[in-house]
């Protein structure tokens, strides 16, 4: 089973680019995140026609997430993160597919900060380790994909200096990252690429970032003990990111047996 996460930065402006990349990589599912869309606007007529059942969580102009599934129907488990009845941004949705529970996770940015929009970060990423906890408890196949917004460590950005100031590469934002992780998830990229090797997943429309290289990791695949027991592997499909009106992310994907 290939799984791969795919913020694709408007899937309405992406959509060529990922009907192109559904055909080309046939991936057995794909997560979405910053779909940008809902209701009419979510594409849902062209992703059944390349063959994908989804599950789609969208809201207007920001935010949504989505699990696609190549010639199934994904079985729902939970819409939006729990732990806050308030929150009414569209950024968790849960599925199950073939007995493995995967999540389609677009974390907040946390820009400015300090600030509100840092808080709600740090309080979103609590909520997320917390419903992580109960999904461990399950002792089943887990996929927590998507766009973390979390720079783990200096190796997984093009510049320290430049990144230091950011949400994304706080103390804090990499502390609760390291928590979840410290859980018992497996961040499958790092399991196949260990460091000191450089792998980006996002890079930037300005200052030339893409043609320099000047990118950053930001979308991760973390397993439960259960669906690290079947990995086989891990990487980035880096070539996409170059291709015409591309997103500024490339599709991250993990191989489970």
């Amino acid at each position: 089973m290939r799984i791969v996460t795919y913020n694709v930065n408007g899937i309405n402006a992406r959509l060529p680019r990922l009907l192109e990349y559904l055909e080309q990589a046939e991936p057995d599912v794909v997560c979405l995140q910053e779909l940008k869309g809902e209701g009419d606007r979510i594409p849902a007529k062209e992703i059944e026609a390349a063959g994908y059942g989804a599950i789609w969580h969208g809201q207007k102009g920001f935010n949504g997430v989505a699990v696609l599934a190549r010639g199934r129907q994904p079985v729902e488990r939970k819409i939006g993160l729990p732990g806050d009845p308030d929150d009414v941004q569209s950024r968790y949705v849960e599925a199950e597919i073939d007995g493995v529970v995967i999540a389609s996770i677009y974390l907040p940015n946390g820009n400015p900060q300090p600030g509100p929009k840092f808080e709600y970060k740090l309080a979103w990423m609590a909520r997320l380790a917390a419903h992580a906890r109960d999904l461990l408890a399950e002792e089943v196949p887990v996929v927590l994909a998507g766009d973390y917004n979390v720079i783990p460590k200096d190796v997984d950005t093009f510049s320290v200096r430049a990144m230091q100031d950011d949400a994304l590469m706080q103390p804090e934002s990499r502390a609760a990252f390291r928590a979840l992780l410290f859980q018992g998830w497996t961040d499958a990229i790092r399991a196949r690429h260990p460091e000191p090797e450089k792998l980006y997943t996002f890079w930037d429309y300005q200052a030339g970032a893409w043609q320099r290289d000047a990118g950053f990791r930001i979308d991760h695949l973390l397993l439960s003990p259960q669906a690290a027991d079947r990995l086989v592997d891990a990487n980035v499909d880096k070539a996409v990111r170059g291709r015409e009106k591309a997103s500024d992310h490339a599709p991250t994907w993990v191989d489970l047996r």
